[in-house]
């Protein structure tokens, strides 16, 4: 290989590992969390900090996630980019520290809870990745948790004071938290026949994806109704939200369809295939908050933006990090 090709294949491995299709999601639950606590739009500067900062957190997670799964990943995904040797081991651990530092360093230009947070969060990541990852559902419950710091993270950039914070603000936290509960779970069916051989615990593999997917919905219905309930009660949000929660919704009426359907004859490329969709809803849910406080042109930049990427480097990326993809 060229050396411009072998620059080429490292840059698209490090791609590969960041997921792109799924790091815009936490940096949308942080945006979130700003514009409900602010009740409008905050300076781009703002903006951009509660954006990119769990952004780049989350990228680093997932360099220690892929760092200490190798050798599960070995068993039935070898064409991912650390078991490949696309990526060395130790690269990935530089990499990810790279971004941790960078991030950690950038949260001193908000406030001093948005400091201890990141400490927080990094205890989190290194629970889920090191221990509740394989145990079931205090895993799934795990990476709510670090969607629920995200969340609180926007809303400690404000530097409104917590006791004056209104109740739905934290009430809010407990559709991220269940919600992500949820996307974790669900993202575990595609991987029962590797994680049942690596010995993981998860939910699919202990009881099968027909009780998963019955979980998925008991979740869903209980932060898909908050979530519209919260809004009319304490009416804080325009009707803008209301309208594009009617395409979440849609969204996801299509998704448990098309799993209810699968059950008889699941696959691995149709428990991916749901969890697509799901990346898709919830970058939607998020928008839809944004759409109910800013400005209509901001909320659709915003959307479209947090979509295209998405959904694009799913496209692009993720049926290549899943599935070993025959060259032509």
């Amino acid at each position: 290989m060229t050396s411009s090709s072998l620059l080429k294949t490292k840059l698209f491995a490090h791609l590969e590992t960041m997921r792109p299709y799924t790091v815009t999601w936490c940096g949308l639950v942080s945006l979130v969390g700003t514009c409900v606590t602010l009740g409008n739009f905050p300076s781009t500067s703002v903006a951009l900090l509660v954006l990119f900062i769990p952004m780049m957190g989350w990228i680093a997670g997932l360099y220690l996630s892929d760092y200490l799964d190798r050798n599960l990943d070995s068993i039935q995904k070898p064409h991912r980019p650390i078991p490949s040797g696309r990526i060395k081991p130790k690269e990935a651990i530089i990499v990810g520290a790279l971004f941790a530092l960078t991030g950690f360093f950038l949260t001193f230009f908000l406030t001093l809870y948005n400091v201890v947070l990141v400490f927080v969060v990094a205890v989190l990541v290194f629970f889920y990745t090191n221990v509740s990852k394989s145990h079931g559902f205090s895993g799934n419950v795990n990476r709510g948790l670090v969607t629920m710091a995200a969340y609180f993270f926007g809303i400690f950039a404000t530097g409104v004071p917590l006791s004056s914070l209104p109740p739905y603000v934290w009430l809010l936290s407990i559709v991220f938290l269940v919600h992500d509960t949820n996307s974790n779970l669900v993202g575990a069916i595609r991987d029962i026949e590797g994680d049942k051989k690596g010995g993981y615990r998860t939910i699919p593999v202990k009881y099968g994806v027909k009780i998963s997917i019955y979980i998925s919905v008991l979740l869903t219905a209980v932060w898909l109704p908050l979530s519209l309930i919260l809004p009319l009660y304490y009416r804080f949000l325009a009707i803008q939200f209301y309208l594009i929660m009617i395409i979440d919704t849609t969204i996801l009426l299509f998704m448990y369809l098309y799993l209810f359907r699968s059950i008889l004859s699941y696959s691995r490329e149709k428990g991916l295939r749901f969890h697509e969709f799901f990346v898709i809803e919830r970058i939607t849910l998020a928008s839809a908050f944004i759409f109910g406080i800013a400005n209509i042109s901001i909320a659709i930049l915003v959307y479209l933006l947090a979509l295209v990427i998405t959904s694009g480097s799913q496209y692009l990326l993720r049926k290549r990090y899943e599935f070993q993809v025959k060259s032509a």
